[in-house]
């Protein structure tokens, strides 16, 4: 487990992730730090009466949202601050500064529901297609995305990702998780065939020792960093004119929601995208309605007659 020694310095890649990996607005980012670094002051109170992060846990978030309740914060900026505080003990968790994410239980008030950005398969198709020929790192690019739209793969989970654990043959990829734990994935045939050109062009890359076994590297011959998943991901949809706020998250919800739309299980789901509880996976089922809802809106003979 990582050592906690500089919060100043936690907190900057904190901000980090939040800019580049999840794509937040500079106002978002400077809310949730702002947030964070208030919990912080408060932990190292004694009203807390625990002092150390790793000490953390639900019921001490909850005894700090209490305390806000107390000072009379509105509902709406105290369900900002949960999701502040789950964002950041997730990012611990994922970084390994933690070995238990005690955000994860922890309960949100009711404002509404929050759909995730979802792009359509023709907008997937249109970045896919703008990637540059151009550039020594197309091929690369290009499986990159299909692993993460074609997998539903985190962006942690891709950047790790290992040539022996790729079973091409057998039609599938065997990806180390959140809290270390594998799971199987299925591959397409395009994932197939796009790795397997990749795998061609990596063979001319002069590799970093300690990388040999990392499928996706950079023009050094490194393992891609998360952050520069993130900003090929944003690139191309840039490129191909896509206005969504789009990061490599997007192609896993959007791998998930057309599973769905497609008639998959979901318990297969959430087996799929590694979720610990099948809670995490029922927002797809919300995302589905919302589009079933638009169908029945457009088709529906009142709501034509309505029209007319």
């Amino acid at each position: 487990m990582r050592d906690i020694l500089d919060i100043d310095r936690l907190m900057d890649g904190y901000s980090l992730y939040l800019t580049l990996e999840k794509g937040a607005s500079e106002n978002t980012r400077d809310g949730y730090t702002r947030d964070v670094r208030r919990f912080l002051s408060w932990l190292a109170s004694d009203s807390s009466g625990v002092g150390s992060l790793r000490d953390v846990t639900t019921e001490v978030l909850r005894l700090y949202l209490g305390d806000l309740n107390d000072v009379g914060i509105a509902l709406r900026s105290r369900a900002r601050i949960v999701a502040s505080l789950r964002s950041f003990f997730g990012w611990l968790f994922m970084e390994d500064y933690i070995a238990t994410n005690p955000g994860e239980l922890l309960e949100s008030p009711r404002l509404g529901l929050h759909l995730p950005e979802v792009l359509t398969v023709e907008e997937i198709d249109s970045m896919i297609a703008s990637i540059d020929y151009s550039k020594e790192e197309c091929q690369r690019d290009r499986a990159m995305m299909e692993v993460l739209y074609g997998c539903g793969l985190r962006v942690s989970e891709l950047v790790t990702l290992e040539i022996s654990r790729l079973f091409p043959q057998e039609g599938f990829l065997i990806v180390r998780g959140k809290g270390d734990k594998e799971r199987m994935v299925p591959m397409s045939d395009t994932s197939i065939e796009e790795i397997d050109a990749w795998m061609t062009d990596r063979a001319r890359l002069k590799v970093k020792p300690g990388d040999e076994n990392i499928l996706f590297l950079n023009r050094r011959g490194g393992r891609l960093t998360r952050q520069r998943a993130f900003q090929i991901v944003k690139g191309l949809a840039e490129a191909a004119g896509i206005r969504k706020n789009i990061s490599p998250h997007t192609l896993r919800h959007s791998f998930a929601t057309h599973l769905l739309e497609g008639g998959a299980n979901l318990r297969a789901i959430q087996q799929m995208l590694g979720h610990e509880s099948i809670a995490t996976t029922q927002i797809y089922i919300h995302l589905d309605a919302s589009a079933l809802r638009s169908d029945i809106l457009a088709y529906h003979p009142r709501n034509r007659r309505k029209d007319s």
